[in-house]
C-alpha cells in the first residue's frame, strides 16, 4: 500500500474521514487546504516514506471523506478531528506539515486542543488575518445560486479559479485532479459550502498564541503566491519564537506544482534534521 491510497475509514461525529499511511520511523502528518486534497501531499509523503511513517488525510467536506451537507466543516472544526485522528493512530508527538488551511488546523489542533507535535513545517499557510480572495466575498453573498450553476459553468469557473494558485499553468492532468472532488451534485454543493464556512475569527482565535509555540518551525512560502502574499510568511516567522523562513522563488501558492524539488529537498532536509535533534 502506498500513502496515496486512502484506504482507512476514521468516523468521526458522522462524518467519514479517509486515510492512509506508509513507511517507517517517526512519524509525519500531512494536512492539506482548500480547496484541495491529500493528492497534493502524496508524491511528497511517498518519497518520505523511505525514512518516517507518513500520513495522509482527506479533511471531512474535502476530497474523498464524506461531504454531508448538514455538517460543519469549518477550522474549527477540522482542528478537533486533526487532533481526534492522531490520538487514533496512537501517535506521540508527530512532525505536522501543513498547507494553506491545513496550516490553521494544524495551528489550532496544537494550540486549543492539545496536539502535542515534534516539530511544525507551514507551508503558504492561512494563519494571519486578512485571508480570503474576493472570490470568497462573492461565494459567501450568493451561495445558493452558485450551487445551482449548470455543471459545465462550474466546472469552467472552478478551473479558472485554481489556476489562479499557480505561478505557472497547470498541466490538464493536474488541473483535472485538483477540481475533480469538487465536480456533481455533491461535489460542487460541498466546494461552495466550505467557502461559506470561511471566517477568519478561526485565526483570530490563535494568532496571540503564537509567540508561545515552542516546538520547531519551519514557514516556507511561495515568493510569487497570489492568494497569501509572502509579507505574511515573514510576519509569522517574526511571531513564532526561533522559526526558519524559507523563500522559494518563482513559485506561488501551489508551490508543490510549482517548485516540487525545491519544497521536496526543504521539507526533507527539516524533518532529517528534527528527527536526529
Amino acid at each position: 500500500m502506498t500513502a496515496t491510497e486512502l484506504t482507512e475509514t476514521f468516523n468521526w461525529r458522522g462524518r467519514d474521514v479517509r486515510w492512509g499511511s506508509a513507511g517507517s520511523g517517526p512519524a509525519v502528518v500531512f494536512c492539506h487546504g482548500t480547496p484541495w486534497s491529500s493528492w497534493l501531499w502524496a508524491p511528497f509523503a511517498e518519497a518520505l516514506a523511505r525514512w518516517f511513517t507518513v500520513y495522509l488525510w482527506d479533511m471531512p467536506g474535502y476530497g474523498t471523506s464524506s461531504k454531508h451537507a448538514e455538517h460543519d466543516v469549518s477550522l474549527a472544526v477540522q482542528g478537533e478531528v486533526l487532533a481526534e485522528l492522531v490520538r487514533h493512530w496512537r501517535l506521540d508527538r508527530p512532525h505536522l506539515v501543513a498547507h494553506d488551511f491545513g496550516g490553521a488546523t494544524a495551528l489550532r489542533a496544537h494550540l486549543l486542543h492539545g496536539l502535542e507535535a515534534s516539530s511544525l513545517a507551514l507551508v503558504d499557510v492561512v494563519a494571519l488575518r486578512p485571508w480570503g480572495s474576493p472570490f470568497f466575498g462573492l461565494v459567501q453573498e450568493s451561495a445558493d445560486v452558485l450551487t445551482r450553476l449548470p455543471a459545465d459553468i462550474h466546472r469552467g469557473a472552478l478551473a479558472e479559479y485554481v489556476q489562479t494558485a499557480a505561478h505557472r499553468p497547470l498541466a490538464a492532468w493536474q488541473l483535472d485532479a485538483l477540481i475533480t472532488p469538487w465536480l456533481g451534485e455533491v461535489g460542487q454543493a460541498a466546494f461552495y459550502r466550505q467557502i461559506v464556512q470561511a471566517d477568519e475569527r478561526y485565526t483570530d482565535e490563535i494568532e496571540s498564541l503564537y509567540p508561545g509555540i515552542a516546538v520547531p518551525t519551519l514557514v516556507v512560502w511561495g515568493a510569487d503566491d497570489a492568494w497569501i502574499p509572502v509579507d505574511r510568511a515573514h510576519r509569522l516567522a517574526e511571531m513564532i519564537p526561533g522559526a526558519e523562513l524559507t523563500v522559494i522563488a518563482d513559485a506561488g501558492h501551489l508551490v508543490h506544482l510549482d517548485q516540487p524539488p525545491a519544497l521536496a529537498a526543504g521539507i526533507t532536509e527539516w524533518l532529517l534534521r528534527q528527527s536526529r535533534a
